[in-house]
């Protein structure tokens, strides 16, 4: 099989294309011959050896994938040859062949493009449990989206749109506001990307006047940096603020203002939930599907390469410069 590889450390232009025998499956295994791969910003991480996880090299990018299951391992009882899937893992998704553990393998319909398959569970699956699980939205709340215009802020827009939240997205241009705009947002603030003094306070200010006296029920921060800060100073008493990731750095917050507000500050590790809890990660992913069935949701794929031209989509994410989902058709 053919793979895009990461062989030492470093950035985008330190990926090349090798060739591998096609890999064994273990029991509660999975193979999936792979059509589509999602591209995050950890993997832009993970092949600088800057993620949790520093896989041995050579190794694959790529978490999430969508294909056919095209072998089975002893043990594995729901997930058959023949199947169309979605796929997770923390890498090897960069391949013409994935294999994952068996409840990390969800069906998919049909008629589910590949594409919008690799694009949905890792963005959506994270948001989701994130409104959901961890930040117990309730219609009629308001919520407030860092990054707005990624893959997870347009996930969590749509998600809490569906759940009958009020959606203020915040970007950090006018280019991605108007994406943030037509893909449904109640509100828009821009924080720019001059994290001084002066623009994180007009920050702050703005996001309280989006929300309103009460502040933000839900902030979803998949940004950081001194922006998570100034974002929870606009927080509503109870208000719930959750810890998605982290491409601006990591923030120091200072305590204080979580008892000032009484709220919570609470992390979301989506993929170490899927190994916790594989029972509710099965049905997390069943209602996911059941919206995208529905017409609730949809990826929003700003663009598609092959797996030559995957460094691409690598330099657009590390640049922060990505709109939505991007995906490697393979």
């Amino acid at each position: 099989m053919r793979a895009l590889v990461s062989t030492y450390i470093g950035g985008p232009e330190t990926l090349s294309i090798a060739h591998f025998p096609s890999p064994p499956v273990a029991p509660g295994q999975v193979r999936i011959a792979v059509r589509a791969c999602g591209i995050n910003y950890p993997d832009t991480l993970i092949i600088e050896d800057r993620y949790q996880f520093k896989p041995p090299r050579p190794f694959s990018p790529g978490g999430e994938v969508a294909g056919i299951v095209e072998a089975v391992g002893d043990g594995v009882s729901n997930i058959r040859i023949g199947d169309r899937v979605i796929g997770t893992s923390l890498w090897g998704g960069l391949a013409e062949e994935f294999i994952c553990q068996e409840h990390r393998c969800v069906r998919i319909p049909d008629d589910m493009p590949f594409d919008d398959a690799a694009a949905l569970l890792l963005t959506f699956g994270t948001s989701y449990y994130a409104l959901k699980e961890r930040g117990h939205l309730k219609a009629g709340e308001t919520v407030v989206v860092l990054g707005g215009a990624g893959g997870i802020g347009l996930a969590s827009l749509s998600l809490a749109k569906a759940m009958g939240a009020r959606v203020i997205a915040a970007v950090s241009t006018a280019e991605k506001a108007a994406v943030a705009r037509n893909a449904g947002a109640d509100d828009v603030v821009v924080y720019g990307r001059d994290p001084s003094a002066a623009a994180l306070k007009s920050f702050t200010e703005s996001l309280k006047h989006a929300t309103g006296a009460k502040g933000a029920d839900v902030i979803v921060d998949a940004v950081g940096g001194q922006y998570a800060e100034a974002a929870l100073r606009a927080i509503a008493w109870n208000g719930r603020f959750l810890v998605v990731g982290f491409p601006a750095g990591i923030p120091s917050i200072p305590l204080n203002l979580a008892l000032l507000k009484s709220c919570q500050i609470v992390g979301v590790f989506w993929g170490a939930w899927i190994d916790r809890e594989p029972e509710a990660f099965q049905k997390s992913a069943e209602e996911l599907l059941d919206l995208y069935r529905n017409s609730q949701i949809k990826p929003a794929i700003s663009g598609r390469y092959s797996l030559e031209e995957a460094s691409k989509a690598f330099e657009q994410l590390a640049s922060r410069n990505a709109v939505g989902k991007l995906v490697i058709m393979i």
